[in-house]
């Protein structure tokens, strides 16, 4: 389990606290929403629990086990917004490969398998992919690691519907194996799938009731 306690971000340059006392836990198998507009705080918090960014006060436990950044680089797995933009390998298999040389034919078709890509040839180049194709390949790179607790930064953004919910349920299959926690400005169909939701702004959190978010969706649409 991922438990939050009082977790700030608070770097000398800015005047107020980027993340202010965050609390909050994720359990094995569930997914995790936080949702929040642009420069609320939440690649910084995603940024923390990679263990990219150092939290400059609270605690960040998995299972009571006190986490430095370190560590949290081992336990976590980041898909950052486009992933695909980053790609750097000119083949699937070499995209899979980099920084893990040693890495078995088994582990590759592991990760394949669980993002649905097994029937693409492994010389297929990550350019040569559709975009939905392309943002499954992004989370096998991250699966390759094998991490407790996987990232996800807007993970539908670019996406047309279609693909939208092809990518919820993989989500969907993938939280029966890892914690998900999933950031984005609009909850849209992921508050289908989130087993809890919290709202981010100015650097506070608040937990929120997914069937909050979905009749807020829904009036959106109606006013559209």
């Amino acid at each position: 389990m991922l438990q939050l306690r009082n977790l700030t971000y608070h770097p000398p340059a800015s005047h107020t606290a980027i993340l202010n006392a965050v609390n909050f836990q994720i359990a094995p198998q569930q997914m995790g929403l936080v949702i929040g507009p642009s420069g609320s705080g939440k690649s910084t918090l995603l940024e923390i629990l990679a263990g990219l960014a150092e939290k400059t006060g609270g605690d960040i436990f998995w299972r009571d086990q006190e986490l430095i950044p370190l560590q949290l680089q081992q336990l976590s797995g980041l898909v950052f917004q486009f992933p695909e933009r980053h790609f750097c390998g000119s083949s699937i298999l070499e995209e899979l490969r980099l920084g893990h040389p040693e890495l078995t034919s088994d582990r590759i078709e592991q990760a394949l398998t669980e993002v649905g890509l097994t029937h693409l040839p492994l010389h297929t180049s990550p350019n040569a992919l559709s975009g939905g194709q392309q943002r499954r390949l992004a989370f096998a790179v991250q699966l390759i690691r094998q991490p407790n607790l996987l990232l996800l930064d807007e993970p539908t953004a670019g996406l047309d519907w279609s693909m939208r919910q092809q990518l919820i349920g993989l989500l969907a299959k993938l939280k029966a194996h890892w914690s998900l926690l999933v950031v984005s400005h609009d909850a849209g169909e992921l508050v289908d799938i989130a087993d809890q939701c919290w709202t981010l702004s100015h650097g506070e959190l608040t937990a929120v009731q997914p069937d909050e978010l979905k009749a807020g969706t829904r009036r959106s649409e109606v006013a559209l």
